[in-house]
C-alpha cells in the first residue's frame, strides 16, 4: 500500500485568488516546491484534491480546470515534483448551472476524492495526510489526518502558521 499527501490547490499550492483558471492566474506558494520534494523523498504520493465551485457558478469550464491542472503538473515536474493525480469537484449545492447543482460526495469535506484516489493508487489512509487552508479541508474520513494552514479563511482553528511547519507531521 502507498501513503499519500493530499494537497488542496488554491491556498496551499498556489496563492488563493478569486476563481483562478488560467496559467497567468497561478502564483506558486513560496515554500511549496521544497515541501513537496521532501514529502516525495519520504515516499509520499502527491495528490491534489480541490473543490472547483467556479465551474458550478459558470466562471470557467471543466476543460479549463483540466487544462490548468495539466499546466500546473508540467511546471511542478520541471521542479522535480511529480503529482500523481489531480482530482477536482465541480459541484456545489447552490450552483447557478443546473447540471452542477448537487450535494456531491466529492465536495470536500466529504471524502469522495480521497476515496477515489485510495482506489486508484492503493493508498493506506492511516499513513496519509491532507494539507489545506480551510476547515472544509478536514476530510470526513476516520483515520485520515488533516493539517490546516493559517489563512484568510482560518485566522483561528488552524494547526500551523506555514507549510514548512508541517514537516514534523510527515
Amino acid at each position: 500500500m502507498n501513503r499519500a499527501l493530499f494537497l488542496d490547490r488554491d491556498g496551499v499550492i498556489n496563492e488563493d485568488i478569486a476563481y483562478p483558471y488560467l496559467p497567468e492566474h497561478i502564483i506558486f506558494k513560496e515554500d511549496i516546491f521544497d515541501f513537496c520534494k521532501k514529502a516525495q523523498k519520504l515516499g509520499y504520493l502527491l495528490i491534489v484534491i480541490t473543490n472547483q465551485a467556479g465551474v458550478a457558478r459558470g466562471h470557467y469550464s471543466e476543460e479549463d480546470v483540466k487544462s490548468l491542472h495539466q499546466w500546473m503538473g508540467e511546471r511542478l515536474l520541471e521542479k522535480g515534483i511529480k503529482i500523481a493525480a489531480f482530482y477536482y469537484c465541480p459541484f456545489h449545492p447552490e450552483a447557478t448551472i443546473e447540471k452542477y447543482r448537487q450535494d456531491s460526495n466529492f465536495r470536500k469535506p466529504k471524502p469522495g476524492m480521497v476515496l477515489q484516489a485510495k482506489a486508484d493508487f492503493d493508498i493506506n489512509i492511516a499513513q496519509s495526510l491532507v494539507i489545506g487552508d480551510k476547515l472544509s479541508d478536514r476530510i470526513e474520513l476516520p483515520g485520515l489526518r488533516s493539517i490546516i494552514i493559517k489563512s484568510n479563511y482560518t485566522p483561528v482553528n488552524f494547526d500551523v502558521e506555514k507549510l514548512s511547519e508541517i514537516e514534523s507531521f510527515l
